[in-house]
C-alpha cells in the first residue's frame, strides 16, 4: 500500500523569496507564509498563526523568485519534507517543511505607476473596513 504525503495551504508571504542555484545547477526558491485561524473561545473571537516553510525547485522556482513578494497571498499544493541532522553540540534537530509542487498567486495589486496608487489610495480610504476586522466581523454575524 502506499502512502499519502500531500498538503494543500494557502496564506500570505512573510518575506520576500530567497532563489539560489545548486552546485549542481538546480534553481531552487524558499519563502515562508503565514495562515491564519479564527475560533471562538469562551465568548471571545481569537486568532491563532502559523508559519510554514516552502521550497520550491526547478522552473517553478524561478517564476516564484519573479511573482512571489512581501505580504502576496499564496496557494501551494505540495508535500512534506522532514530534514533530520545532529548540531555541533550533539543535539539531534529537525524540521519540516513543504516541498511545492504546484503554487498559485492571488492577484498583484501592487503596481509601480502612480494611476495604481492613486486608485489604491482611493480604494483604501472608500472602503472602512478591510483584511481581518472585516473578516473578524464576518464571523461574528453568521454566530462563529
Amino acid at each position: 500500500m502506499n502512502n499519502l504525503n500531500s498538503i494543500l495551504i494557502e496564506g500570505n508571504m512573510v518575506r520576500d523569496p530567497l532563489f539560489r542555484s545548486t552546485p549542481k545547477g538546480h534553481q531552487v526558491c524558499n519563502f515562508s507564509i503565514a495562515t491564519n485561524r479564527f475560533y471562538r473561545q469562551d465568548s471571545n473571537l481569537e486568532k491563532e498563526v502559523a508559519f510554514f516553510d516552502v521550497e520550491v525547485w526547478g522552473k517553478l522556482a524561478e517564476i516564484c523568485n519573479t511573482q512571489g513578494r512581501k505580504g502576496r497571498g499564496v496557494r501551494v499544493v505540495g508535500r512534506l519534507k522532514q530534514d533530520r541532522w545532529t548540531g555541533n553540540d550533539g543535539k539531534n534537530h529537525s524540521r519540516v517543511a513543504i516541498i511545492a509542487e504546484h503554487v498559485e498567486y492571488r492577484p498583484d495589486f501592487k503596481k509601480n505607476s502612480e494611476a495604481a496608487s492613486d486608485a489604491e489610495a482611493l480604494a483604501e480610504t472608500a472602503v472602512p473596513q478591510t483584511g481581518e476586522s472585516a473578516r473578524i466581523e464576518e464571523l461574528e454575524a453568521v454566530g462563529f
